[in-house]
């Protein structure tokens, strides 16, 4: 195996929405790899707004694509630098990418070690068990998943583990 083929290996790849759930399995995602001596991939995917006013009847406000694309890249800074100040010795990348969350999440796995995401996020059912998005991506990942239940109990277990 190559240097390169390793690299490629040790990805960590979490979905971040900016929900609590997220910024959970961000530090889940954290903790795995320290002890895997992997680096962590933080994915932020976002869609124009009138797509979902259309769907639902609303009349869409208008809205800057880079503007939007700058919001979800701020709050990927920030749920990093939330975690990084916990002197985490883990190498991080951000990518913001335009798109249904489950696809391009399932598209940033692609031949990673593994896909973190959280139980549920902002969507319109946050409320549900398993949210689509997680559901789908367990699915359908091409590396395995794990789904991170929305309480800080889960990290303090894989900490002390």
């Amino acid at each position: 195996m190559t240097d390169q083929a390793e690299e490629h290996d040790r990805r960590i790849v979490v979905g971040v929405d900016g929900s609590p759930g997220s910024r959970i399995a961000l530090r889940w995602a954290v903790a795995q790899a320290e002890l895997s001596n992997a680096r962590v991939d933080v994915v932020g995917a976002w869609h124009d707004p009138a797509e979902y006013a259309f769907a639902y009847g609303w009349s869409p406000a208008v809205f800057e694509d880079v503007s939007i694309a700058a919001i979800t890249e701020k709050m990927l800074v920030e749920a990093v630098a939330d975690v990084a100040s916990g002197g985490a010795p883990v190498q991080f990348t951000t990518h913001v990418v335009r798109g249904h969350p489950a696809q391009v999440l399932l598209d940033a796995a692609d031949g990673a070690q593994l896909l973190v995401v959280g139980s549920r996020g902002h969507g319109a059912f946050a409320g549900m068990l398993l949210g689509s998005v997680s559901q789908h991506c367990v699915q359908h990942a091409s590396c395995p998943v794990v789904v991170v239940p929305s309480t800080d109990r889960t990290v303090d277990e894989v900490g002390s583990g």
